[in-house]
């Protein structure tokens, strides 16, 4: 099994670090792995494990605001333009201008801005969940997708994105009832599947329970969290959980909470994408659809539609998962993953120099 390293890389003038974990030999292609909210470097266990064996140098930061990564008070360090700048700084610390960027949840917004900002740093882009040019344009281009005939927009302005807007309207309030017990936010956030049922295919067509937050009074409908104690396990397993709620206690949930704030100014920074963002033939792109994520809902929607105009060269999967799919079906993941490179990006597989 592959030893897992820690590293720092610091940027914009010495005055924020980024901590990542880093496995597999240093002369191999390089992945980077991006989690999303909430999440640290090592949730991506399973994948550097995984890729660092086939040869890769396999590299999953802390994103500012999580874990060890700076995580100041400071709204702006989390527009999408600032978070690729510590993008950047990783690709920089690592000695590289490429690499392939594999990404989760708010992780896919920040690649898919790097990708459209600096699309020379990208060899290669797998997204999860999340299309490129959905998030990152903001929570406005995010509403225009919303599909009306499950949320009418006199009931559901926001659609399912509500919880976003609930964010913006009551940020201190909601920080406030996230911190108030972290262990057991953390256990709710990674529930299990529903078992032993299953997912519901039918809840596709039905609203998510994120169209209701702000009429809800919050997450929690205004109650506390329960007892950590009396929640099932978690879909993390025990040493990254405890590692994860242990990161987050001492951070808090403002930091990486606070990339939902700044939709307006990642608007205006990713209108101005070179060649309007599209990515050409040579860039090759995977998105893998979580068939039973019925928040981000992409194979009924038309989330994905952005995407695929803009893409040129892209490759869809999907994985009978929830939204948390990466945790759900790792293995599912990483083949994936691995089938999309061998076939779509062969240049990036590790050859017997790198072994």
């Amino acid at each position: 099994m592959a030893t897992i390293t820690e590293h720092d890389v610091s940027y914009a003038n010495g005055t924020k670090k980024l901590h990542y974990l880093a496995a597999g030999p240093s002369s191999g292609p390089l992945i980077i792995f991006l989690h999303g909210w909430p999440a640290i470097a090592l949730t991506w266990k399973h994948q550097l494990q995984a890729f660092a064996s086939l040869g890769f140098r396999a590299v999953a930061p802390d994103m500012p605001g999580w874990g060890k990564s700076t995580s100041r008070h400071v709204t702006t360090d989390y527009t999408q333009e600032a978070l690729v700048e510590g993008m950047l700084a990783l690709l920089s610390g690592n000695r590289r201008s490429a690499a392939i960027w594999v990404a989760h949840d708010w992780g896919a917004a920040v690649a898919s801005s790097l990708a459209a900002q600096h699309p020379t740093t990208v060899q290669a882009l797998v997204l999860l969940c999340i299309p490129y040019k959905s998030a990152e344009l903001g929570l406005d281009h995010l509403v225009s997708l919303v599909d009306r005939t499950i949320y009418p927009e006199d009931k559901f302005p926001f659609g399912q994105w509500d919880y976003m807007a609930y964010y913006e309207e009551n940020f201190d309030k909601c920080i406030a009832e996230f911190e108030s017990n972290v262990p057991s936010v953390c256990k709710l956030m990674y529930a299990r599947p529903p078992s032993p049922e299953g997912y519901s295919a039918a809840d596709v067509f039905k609203p998510a329970f994120t169209a209701n937050i702000r009429n809800a009074g919050g997450w929690l409908g205004g109650n506390p969290a329960p007892p950590a104690e009396v929640l099932p396990a978690p879909l993390l397993e025990g040493e990254v959980f405890d590692a994860f709620v242990k990161a987050t206690e001492e951070t808090g949930l403002w930091p990486g909470s606070a990339y939902y704030l700044n939709h307006k100014a990642n608007a205006a920074y990713n209108r101005q994408a070179p060649n309007g963002g599209r990515l050409g033939k040579d860039k090759p792109v995977l998105f893998i659809h979580a068939k039973f994520d019925f928040i981000a809902t992409t194979l009924t929607t038309r989330l994905a539609e952005p995407m695929r105009e803009a893409c040129e060269n892209l490759t869809e999967v999907t994985i009978e998962a929830g939204h948390n799919v990466n945790f759900e079906k790792p293995a599912e993941v990483n083949a994936a993953i691995a089938r999309f490179l061998v076939e779509k990006a062969k240049e990036c597989w590790p050859g017997p120099a790198d072994l």
